[in-house]
């Protein structure tokens, strides 16, 4: 499905956050390619005397360590569009959709992975976001939005968004793309019955009643009674289902 779209006032005041919320990503070492503006709140902060004279080392606890270990790329992308302005010259902006495993996510952030032209003309882009501090329950996905503004002339010829579950690719410029969202299998699921791949619900049991691990999100966990933990490693994209004795779901969180 395409359309195409012009700047609209609400997203011409988006614009500064995006330049902001872009800016932090590639002061944190993140290659800028061609046409994407450079964030000047960086080159400030290189420039100043106080950042010459002595180099900061984090410490536990502080805010750089903290957004190093809380950003994560969002679960899914569903959509990616261009918006071009009527002006000239035009200025094309990248608006991207996608979904969180959970509510509380916050920052949405679109991060070039590709340094200078590339050699097949397609911008590739990571969405990426703060993750919350705890894990999340599942109480179903949540929607997050990202916007990155292109300078006028830029050599792209398509966009390519990835998240942490997909990826989903623009061909046209300026244009409009969609996928379908991933199904919530979990959401809620304590206390529902826990069905192996392979394996077959016990007799009686209402079919929204079961969780089939064929349906759940990918890279979910699944701890059963005599299972061991050998990763205790934060992902907020990582489903971890708890299974209690009798076969149900007794404890389901995002990491």
């Amino acid at each position: 499905m395409s359309r195409f779209s012009r700047l609209t006032p609400i997203v011409l005041m988006m614009l500064g956050g995006a330049f902001a919320a872009g800016g932090a990503a590639v002061a944190q070492g993140v290659p800028t390619p061609a046409g994407v503006p450079a964030p000047t709140g960086a080159t400030s902060q290189a420039a100043a005397p106080e950042a010459q004279s002595e180099p900061e080392t984090a410490t536990p606890g502080t805010s750089a360590e903290t957004d190093a270990i809380e950003s994560f790329p969002v679960m899914a992308i569903t959509s990616v569009e261009i918006l071009r302005s009527e002006h000239t010259p035009g200025v094309d902006v990248i608006l991207v959709r996608g979904l969180t495993s959970a509510d509380g996510w916050t920052e949405g952030t679109l991060v070039p992975i590709s340094r200078g032209t590339p050699v097949d003309g397609v911008l590739d882009l990571v969405f990426v976001a703060q993750a919350p501090q705890d894990s999340a329950a599942t109480t179903g996905y949540a929607p997050i939005n990202a916007i990155l503004p292109l300078e006028a002339g830029h050599p792209y010829k398509a966009i390519r968004v990835r998240g942490a579950n997909n990826t989903v690719m623009l061909k046209t410029l300026p244009g409009f793309v969609e996928v379908k969202p991933p199904a919530e299998a979990c959401s809620p699921c304590i206390g529902k019955q826990f069905v192996a791949t392979g394996a077959t619900a016990p007799a009686g049991t209402p079919a929204s009643e079961v969780v089939q691990e064929e349906n759940l999100p990918a890279h979910a966990r699944v701890v059963r009674p005599t299972d061991g933990i050998d990763d205790m490693r934060t992902n907020p994209n990582r489903l971890t289902l708890v299974i209690g004795d009798d076969g149900r779901i007794v404890d389901a969180v995002w990491e």
